[in-house]
């Protein structure tokens, strides 16, 4: 009897594919959309209903059974609201990362177990591995399109449960597969952005949940330079946008800090200033994916942000079970409210929501007080 995977299909190609591979395993399959966000572009159009028709004509050319779940409500009370009270701390959280955990490998899970399904399955460059018993989760083969940082929050239940039918695989194999099999989403370009604001203004789409007010932006050295527009706008480390060119040496401006009473933006000059840097974190709601945590100290290596290189690291746990992240050298922009994903070479650990930083030197304390 075959096994029944239920496929989360988005609409875009890697999940077409997904869809491609599991029929020629042998598996049962029946493709899901996942309706998480219910709101049109600029010009009018829903692009859940464009993505859904994408992933319907595949399902078609696939001879497979295809349906759309609506999850708009779990996704608004437990990732939306969770996005919009980070902003509201202060911080920049990552809806990705907790939509995985919340919405792609919970609530769909749930669903897909109530249909008889032997597994889930996804479009994600990750892989799993089964070793002594445990599922492990494993970066994709294309270092350059790896989603293992946004499953980083996924419990050993559901990955047990998970397919990833294109992790072995590049990108560029997946194009190749999608028109050598002349599926309709072959030359589909890759969804960009957070799903709900898509590739729409994100300053306007905050604003329009969020209230905002203009403060001063002040320099490290005291110095009141400017006005910013709200500070729901900026995040550690941001360059452009901050609207204030020209002033003093010339070279670039950065987002050094925070400070929420205060309401001012604090910002320094230069590419190296050691304002930027931090050199240890705490990070709090740790999640393991094999449900326990190694055994401490664990030395492996940590990711900060989706796109940053492997940054090796000394990890411990606190009293009240939050993480403390020593880096090896001194890190750039390292940034409260995102994710500390944790790997041991190709395994990722889990990951952590980063809380608050220790800059490089004591003096830059104040500049995150949020």
């Amino acid at each position: 009897m075959k096994k029944r995977v239920i496929l989360g299909m988005s609409g875009g190609v890697d999940s077409s594919v997904a869809a491609l591979l599991l029929k020629e395993a042998g598996y049962e399959v029946i493709g899901l959309f996942m309706k998480n966000w219910d709101e049109k572009d600029e010009d009018g159009v829903c692009t859940a209903t464009i993505d859904s028709e994408d992933a319907r004509q595949v399902a078609d050319q696939l001879e497979i059974p295809f349906y759309t779940i609506n999850f708009e409500k779990e996704y608004w009370d437990r990732v939306f609201t969770y996005f919009l009270d980070e902003y509201k701390k202060g911080r920049t959280p990552n809806p990705d990362v907790m939509c995985n955990q919340e919405i792609k490998f919970n609530a769909f899970l749930d669903y897909a177990l109530k249909l008889d399904a032997d597994y889930i399955a996804m479009g994600h460059y990750a892989q799993v591995e089964k070793r002594d018993g445990k599922s492990y989760l494993i970066r994709g083969n294309d270092n350059n399109k790896d989603q293992s940082y946004f499953l980083s929050r996924i419990d050993q239940s559901a990955l047990s449960k998970t397919l990833f039918p294109i992790g072995h695989l590049e990108k560029k194999q997946v194009r190749e597969l999608a028109e050598k099999h002349n599926l309709t989403t072959a030359s589909k370009k890759d969804s960009t952005g957070i799903c709900f604001i898509g590739e729409r203004d994100f300053d306007e789409f905050l604003d329009k949940y969020l209230l905002t007010k203009e403060g001063d932006i002040i320099d490290i050295e005291g110095n009141k330079i400017g006005k910013h527009s709200g500070l729901i706008h900026y995040t550690l480390g941001q360059r452009k946008g901050i609207g204030i060119g020209g002033v003093g040496t010339g070279e670039p401006w950065f987002v050094a800090g925070k400070d929420l009473k205060k309401n001012i933006l604090y910002v320094a000059q230069g590419e190296k200033n050691p304002a930027l840097y931090s050199t240890s974190l705490i990070g709090e709601t740790p999640k393991w994916i094999l449900g326990t945590a190694p055994s401490m100290p664990l030395k492996c290596t940590a990711k900060f942000r989706y796109r940053q290189g492997d940054i090796p690291v000394t990890v411990n746990i606190l009293e009240d079970g939050n993480l403390y992240i020593k880096y090896d050298y001194p890190v750039k922009a390292v940034t409260p409210g995102q994710v500390a994903v944790l790997y041991q070479d190709e395994v990722c650990l889990g990951g952590c929501i980063i809380k608050s930083i220790e800059p490089l030197e004591q003096k830059y304390l104040y500049l995150n007080t949020i």
